[in-house]
């Protein structure tokens, strides 16, 4: 119903997920157009395509899995869908979310806590979060990082004259664009953005600057100027783009971080891969075009916005385009692992 990805055989190797659709004060309607289906309203600003957040957990689409929560199947499946090391650092907490965001306004300006100061205050894991840049409309912009060092008093400041942005990185954004965000880096989505986000599994954020918007009962939107403070980082920084050149049939990595690596797939021909050794979940997320991928007798056919998971236990994926076809490939290296 909500997603273009067809199934042809499912077991416990090829997953698909009905996506979360999400209202935001900022969406507008281009995710229903990108992901060729049906609108499903407007100022749609996020598909949650992959999702264990607690009331917010995307649900296998089809197949003899049908209807259980992403929880529920890996507690269900444990080691043999996202990998033993994976299962033991993560238990049944997945540990990532994989969204589309559409960007009709500028979003907030804003920052997310790290791993430490989120199980302070919230009891749950910090957000480094990446972007793709999917599409673009004239005027894009991201905004990401400090181009100065400020004080707080600084900071203070700027944020009650409304002049924070003027000490951010604005980068003038086109389709392929990655940037990789740290927890702590303040940044904000300019409008005319459509973005592939990969983050952690977390949805704390602490907004600094709302450009003055108000909700529907005329109030202005909640702002989080203490809690973001002590947040921060403020060093400043110019490493947030990142424009790899992509090679016909060779992954690109993109983003290798303690929390996920991702990895760039550009592919005009069917390509074979051997993944009986990486004790690890994977997640395609196609950008554009259409393919089909197979494991073990099972195949799914995956277009535009849309997503499949690979179970830890797959030893073979068959990836074949029916055009030149770009993917993301994310999946945990923990070899990575920060509290090792």
């Amino acid at each position: 119903m909500f997603s273009k990805v067809v199934l042809i055989r499912m077991s416990q190797k090829l997953y698909i997920f009905r996506p979360l659709f999400k209202e935001r004060i900022w969406g507008g309607r281009e995710l229903s157009v990108y992901k060729q289906m049906e609108a499903v309203g407007d100022g749609i600003g996020e598909s949650w395509e992959l999702s264990g957040l607690s009331g917010d957990e995307t649900c296998v689409e089809q197949g003899p899995y049908a209807g259980l929560t992403l929880t529920q199947l890996v507690e269900r499946e444990r080691e043999a869908l996202v990998g033993k090391k994976v299962y033991e650092r993560f238990g049944c907490n997945f540990p990532l979310l994989v969204k589309f965001i559409d960007a009709e306004q500028d979003l907030s300006v804003q920052v997310h806590p790290n791993d430490e100061l989120a199980q302070q205050r919230h009891g749950c894991c910090g957000k480094s979060e990446m972007w793709v840049v999917v599409k673009t409309q004239e005027g894009a912009h991201l905004l990401s990082g400090f181009n100065t060092q400020i004080s707080v008093d600084e900071y203070e400041q700027r944020v009650a004259d409304s002049t924070l942005h003027e000490v951010l990185n604005r980068y003038e954004v086109k389709p392929g664009d990655v940037f990789f965000l740290p927890s702590g880096r303040v940044h904000s989505i300019g409008a005319g953005c459509l973005i592939c986000e990969i983050q952690q599994s977390c949805d704390i954020t602490y907004r600094i600057y709302d450009h003055g918007r108000v909700d529907a009962q005329g109030r202005p939107r909640q702002l989080h100027i203490e809690e973001a403070r002590e947040a921060i980082d403020f060093t400043p920084s110019r490493d947030a783009a990142i424009q790899p050149s992509i090679l016909d049939g060779a992954p690109q990595t993109l983003v290798e971080s303690p929390y996920f690596t991702t990895r760039r797939i550009l592919l005009s021909q069917t390509m074979t891969t051997d993944v009986s050794g990486q004790d690890t979940f994977v997640v395609y997320v196609c950008l554009r075009g259409q393919c089909a991928i197979q494991s073990e007798g099972e195949e799914v056919m995956l277009s535009a916005g849309h997503t499949v998971m690979l179970a830890a236990n797959a030893k073979e994926v068959i990836i074949c385009p029916e055009a030149e076809t770009e993917l993301l490939e994310v999946y945990i290296n923990d070899k990575l692992n920060p509290n090792e």
